[in-house]
């Protein structure tokens, strides 16, 4: 009996002295936290479309806000780029105070997972005080908001891609080969079928008849990026497998139907635009579904800062943070400003129907330019081993 309660107060003691416990019991869990910040940038997101669709009428004192540009409709613009402001500043400021954050034992640690009382009053803060800028400073936030969403497209085309690279070699290495080969070959098929009816329907839905010369170009685009991508997947010196090809090639095929979708309503090779002029249930979920999609998006390109990281043998301890404080508030920050350009089509001078997101032809070659990318970055990265091995082995 006493050798039994001996090794259970050693069980407590051990638990009491690990850091998980500290950080349990102090009311601070990293884990949690980020589903804080997910829900902080939700309501936020949610605030801005708000503003833009009904901002005009229930902020009568902004009226003077509509001289911006000289255009009338410009009010609902800016008031997604003054949440957006609001949602920056919160974010790029718990960026450079977490930035570098390493050890559980740090107070940096706590700032990020407790205090929430005190960032809740800070978020709100920050989210009022652009509301009483003068204009011309929200519309040089709006310009730079372009580069700041490019920079997220960016990470999380990174991010994307390091996925299925990672899970590829999984399903590669020695020890799961046998298991995944029948599942690996299941997957990719059923994604190259995917890809190939996706694109059919493009063609049904989008390319009606011979004059849809651009969307056309779109589609037939992609279905030659998705066979460049698994002829040099396949190659005998890349070797990659079939399974990488085919999960880029879902990314890439919905990529270009998100590019088409944003083209604007009323074009002539757009089945049904008529119907999208008024707004009806069907156009509600789409938008509903459109934010969480962002939301999720963010938070989840925000914990995968592992593929950044440049030192990949780095071995990690207990009192190690579990991820990457700075990088997850830095996807947040930019976050906040792509949000803003799918609220206003990326577009600061322009108001958009209410119920809609990332819509117009800005919105289009945005989506078109990135399919493009994710394409050039995912072959640079089958090819880029080969050049650096050969290059070792002539300098050898």
């Amino acid at each position: 009996m006493e050798s039994g309660e001996s090794s259970s107060n050693e069980r407590h003691s051990v638990l009491k002295d690990s850091s998980w416990f500290r950080q349990f019991r102090n009311g601070s869990n990293p884990w949690m936290a980020r589903y804080v910040y997910a829900l902080i940038f939700l309501v936020a997101t949610l605030l801005a479309w708000a503003a833009r669709d009904y901002g005009g009428s229930a902020l009568t004192e902004m009226e003077r806000l509509k001289g911006c540009e000289g255009l009338k409709d410009c009010l609902g613009a800016e008031g997604v780029l003054r949440v957006s402001l609001g949602c920056f500043t919160f974010f790029i400021t718990m960026f450079l105070s977490t930035a570098g954050t390493s050890k559980l034992e740090e107070p940096r640690n706590s700032w990020h997972s407790g205090w929430w009382s005190a960032k809740i009053v800070m978020w709100i803060g920050f989210t009022i005080i652009p509301f009483l800028l003068p204009s011309a400073i929200i519309q040089l936030y709006g310009e730079i908001s372009h580069f700041g969403a490019g920079v997220f497209l960016l990470i999380q085309l990174i991010s994307i891609i390091s996925f299925i690279m990672w899970l590829n070699d999984c399903c590669q290495s020695d020890k799961h080969a046998e298991r995944c080969q029948i599942h690996v070959m299941l997957l990719a098929t059923t994604a190259y079928v995917v890809c190939l009816v996706g694109i059919i329907l493009m063609y049904i839905w989008y390319a009606p008849d011979s004059s849809c010369l651009l969307n056309i170009f779109f589609i037939t685009w992609t279905l030659v990026l998705l066979q460049l991508m698994t002829s040099v997947s396949l190659h005998p010196k890349v070797n990659a497998g079939i399974l990488t090809p085919a999960l880029m090639g879902l990314y890439v095929v919905f990529i270009c139907w998100c590019a088409i979708r944003s083209e604007p309503a009323g074009e002539n090779c757009i089945r049904k635009a008529d119907a999208t002029n008024k707004t009806d249930w069907l156009t509600i979920i789409s938008f509903v579904v459109a934010v969480l999609a962002i939301v999720i998006a963010t938070f989840s390109t925000g914990i995968d800062s592992k593929c950044f990281q440049f030192r990949k043998g780095e071995t990690h301890t207990e009192d190690d943070v579990p991820y990457g404080y700075g990088f997850f508030h830095f996807v947040f920050a930019t976050g906040a400003m792509y949000f803003a350009m799918l609220l206003i089509g990326w577009n600061t001078h322009h108001a958009m129907r209410k119920w809609t997101i990332d819509v117009g032809w800005t919105s289009t070659w945005v989506r078109i330019v990135n399919e493009w990318l994710a394409v050039c970055v995912f072959l640079w990265m089958l090819v880029a081993p080969i050049i650096w091995k050969s290059r070792q082995t002539a300098d050898t």
